[in-house]
């Protein structure tokens, strides 16, 4: 990508590829702010701020053994259709304090979507299954049963 600075590259970020998508996401939406002569605040999703805080906090509250899906997740936050955005979120998550139970979160029909953004990709399930989540071909077995909705458990 090409900034006025010069090209962005993986290279000119020694602490990780997330720093480097970071840095590029946050130089386009300045770009985006300045085209349109608004001043937004820039969010930083390792810092868990705006939106990101929102995603984070309904994320934290997925009891032990239960899943819940992207969608579900930003319906909940009032984004109907920011799935993606909660993707983005638990990719970027892995470093934020306190912790984000991002292996909690799969795709709408149980899929392990998510799971190449652990390290190995093998832990997303590693880690639902310490919590009593069965998994096989990277689908939760039963899903619909172990399925957490915070729109209908959450106070809103």
């Amino acid at each position: 990508m090409w900034t006025p600075n010069g090209y962005l590259t993986l290279a000119n970020y020694q602490n990780s590829t997330t720093e480097f998508i970071l840095n590029g996401v946050l130089y386009l939406i300045n770009i985006t702010n300045t085209k349109n002569k608004e001043k937004l605040p820039v969010l930083n999703p390792l810092k868990g701020e705006g939106i990101y805080a929102a995603i984070y906090d309904v994320v934290r509250r997925v009891p032990t053994g239960r899943v819940t899906s992207y969608g579900a997740v930003a319906a909940a936050i009032g984004a109907a259709s920011g799935a993606r955005l909660v993707g983005y979120a638990m990719n970027l998550c892995h470093d934020v304090t306190p912790a984000v139970p991002a292996h909690r979160v799969v795709n709408r029909i149980g899929l392990l979507t998510g799971k190449h953004h652990f390290s190995p990709p093998e832990k997303m399930q590693q880690l639902l299954e310490k919590e009593g989540v069965k998994v096989v071909d990277d689908k939760v077995v039963n899903f619909e049963t172990l399925f957490w909705d915070p729109l209908r458990e959450l106070d809103f």
